[in-house]
């Protein structure tokens, strides 16, 4: 398989991990998202993926996977172990709410094309500063309030994890004030030692900056 990824790319990220945590081994093939006005919105990758963005992933028989959840999906119901969902249902859901809070409602709030939109209308670099600020605090205030006390979100490693460690690593790029979330933070702490975590990390990456 080919994982079509950039080393900063949140969406990119979690997949990394999703691929990690369950021992499958891909071609990374890195999309400069910043050298020439964007890799990704060249012919050659357009043709991969027609939304011209990352992560992108194609299978052994060259059929072509976009869309982190989707992408996600895919590699639990074709590799079932390990699991990332345990095997009750309401747990399982737990999970899922995580994730679609942070997959849906705050990373796209900060995507690249959303933050260059708004430059674009002339908002200066502080008013889209305080824009991701705020996005990215209101959701983590949800995100506090669902997952667990102990261990990781929900005890063990799981699927909300992997959506967690990458919005975290966005947030601290942007500078977000992180102290009213101490659940969050014990959880970006046990992942960061997570071996699977460590291997997707951005700064692991073939295609991060010298």
């Amino acid at each position: 398989m080919d994982l079509y990824t950039y080393y900063r790319s949140t969406s990119s990220y979690r997949v990394r991990i999703v691929l990690a945590l369950k021992g499958l081994e891909v071609d990374a093939v890195p999309v400069n998202l910043i050298r020439d006005g964007g890799e990704h919105r060249k012919a050659g990758y357009l043709a991969i993926n027609p939304q011209g963005r990352v992560p992108a992933l194609r299978l052994d028989g060259g059929e072509v996977i976009i869309q982190s959840m989707a992408i996600i999906e895919y590699l639990e119901e074709r590799f079932p172990q390990p699991a990332l969902l345990p095997t009750d249902l309401l747990a399982r859901a737990r999970h899922r709410e995580v994730a679609a809070l942070i997959g849906c409602d705050i990373h796209p709030l900060h995507n690249v094309a959303v933050l260059n939109r708004l430059r674009g209308l002339g908002h200066d670099e502080g008013n889209v500063t305080a824009w991701i600020g705020h996005w990215i605090s209101q959701g983590f205030t949800a995100v506090e309030a669902l997952i667990g006390d102990k261990g990781f979100c929900f005890g063990e490693v799981g699927l909300a994890d992997a959506y967690l460690l990458p919005q975290l690593y966005a947030a601290r790029r942007f500078n977000v004030d992180l102290s009213a979330f101490p659940r969050i933070c014990r959880v970006e702490r046990l992942t960061l030692e997570h071996p699977a975590f460590k291997k997707a990390h951005p700064d692991a990456q073939s295609d991060k900056p010298e």
